[in-house]
């Protein structure tokens, strides 16, 4: 019996997986880049192999791959997304993050274990933060009791899973859950990985260009809890007041 990508992915069936896939493999091994893939590798500290396709023109690519396919539904973005996942070089997995940025909205809340799976597998900041921003928070938008589960992610063994929890209202401007956005950076304030602590003073930064006061006010009180770097990071743009 032959096992297909999708099934070792563990991927749903699609038809419009297998098109995009047939697709987008022969599209980006055509303009793999050998010397290229080995620079970009050791900038991403050998997280996983590339082909060497820098980023505007692996877009290029990516738009002549997906002309007249049809919108996803939540099957056809989790069976894109799981199978290029499943294949090892990074350019594949910049695609599906692409991919589920512009399709999220298509998505359930019922998506976000999906999410997860991409967060906690071949994990580094370059898929994390976009997954986090674009896709995670497009769902928690769209289903406030997501928050809940945010709350639960903030305390995970796995920091990538903290990052994502910290990073997930990026785009909320004046939406933001500030009372869940304060007690998730307390709550981990004294997390050890750099990740961590420069994910509390990103999310502060962004916030404070919403609400400056607000970021003074709260490290005013609790900046002896966290680490020089989440401070400088908080107030880059906007100092002490």
């Amino acid at each position: 019996m032959t096992v297909t990508a999708a099934e070792t992915s563990g991927a749903p069936h699609s038809v419009l997986a297998d098109t995009v896939l047939d697709r987008l493999t022969v599209a980006y091994a055509g303009a793999a880049d050998p010397v290229r893939a080995a620079a970009m590798r050791a900038y991403m500290k050998d997280v996983a192999p590339f082909l060497g396709i820098p980023t505007p023109a692996r877009r290029a690519l990516s738009r002549t791959v997906l002309a007249g396919t049809p919108r996803p539904g939540e099957d056809d973005c989790a069976a894109i997304a799981l199978r290029c996942w499943a294949l090892p070089q990074r350019e594949y997995h910049y695609f599906a993050v692409d991919y589920l940025g512009r399709h999220a909205g298509r998505c359930s809340s019922a998506f976000l274990p999906v999410v997860r799976r991409l967060i906690t597998t071949t994990s580094w900041w370059d898929t994390v933060d976009l997954l986090a921003a674009h896709v995670v928070g497009t769902l928690v938008a769209a289903d406030p009791r997501l928050g809940a589960v945010m709350d639960d992610w903030i305390a995970d063994d796995d920091l990538w899973v903290v990052r994502t929890a910290l990073l997930h209202q990026l785009r909320f401007k004046d939406r933001t859950d500030t009372d869940r956005l304060f007690a998730h950076c307390l709550s981990q304030s004294g997390h050890p990985d750099f990740f961590v602590r420069k994910a509390i003073g990103w999310c502060l930064r962004e916030y404070a260009k919403t609400d400056p006061e607000a970021i003074r006010d709260f490290l005013a009180r609790e900046r002896g809890r966290f680490a020089p770097l989440s401070v400088r990071e908080a107030l880059k743009n906007i100092g002490t007041g």
